[in-house]
């Protein structure tokens, strides 16, 4: 099974981006319902490491966060490969991240070294892009550039199975894992 660990976006979020995507006239767009953003992708792996996985997963304990999308850009600016839309980084963000990826290592699963670019990917492109496509995703990137949505409260992150198909990817949730209210959370006491 092709893994990965995300959160998902919220209705008004997808909507947002979505409509965003209507103005982008060239590659490949990602698939509103697959929207998400990736704190750990976990490759192809059998189902004891899933299960494996999950039960790790399901030990994070951290209380709910905000998330705030702003921004466009693409991975790679002489040959882009995909536009995305930023995603501000904050310590609970990247706390999240380090966990999902002790866990997922502590499930005997090992992961590349990268650097966590926090991102929701809108579409992809072709190995090499004409000029006139190049030229559109500039304008595209010019006049969106400012892109700056709504932050949305992070209640839950998700384990996720990614089926490859020739119209893209299709994602199937496997488990939710719950982040703890800031309500919930009691003072400690000396």
């Amino acid at each position: 099974m092709r893994l990965f660990v995300a959160i998902d976006l919220p209705p008004v979020t997808r909507a947002a981006l979505t409509r965003l995507q209507g103005d982008l006239r060239v590659g490949r767009h990602s698939d509103p319902d697959t929207f998400h953003l990736t704190l750990a992708f976990l490759d192809d792996q059998d189902l004891p490491l899933a299960e494996a996985v999950h039960e790790t997963l399901s030990e994070i304990d951290m209380p709910e966060f905000t998330l705030h999308i702003k921004g466009l850009d693409v991975f790679n600016r002489a040959r882009p490969r995909l536009v995305f839309a930023g995603v501000e980084r904050s310590d609970p963000l990247v706390a999240l991240h380090r966990k999902v990826r002790s866990a997922s290592m502590e499930a005997g699963i090992a992961l590349q070294r990268q650097r966590f670019r926090p991102h929701v990917t809108l579409a992809r492109f072709p190995r090499e892009m004409p000029r006139h496509e190049l030229d559109r995703l500039g304008a595209f990137l010019e006049a969106h550039g400012d892109l700056d949505l709504e932050p949305f409260e992070v209640a839950e992150f998700g384990l996720y199975r990614s089926i490859l198909g020739p119209d893209g990817a299709v994602h199937e949730r496997l488990a939710a894992y719950e982040l703890r209210d800031r309500d919930d959370l009691e003072l400690k006491t000396p």
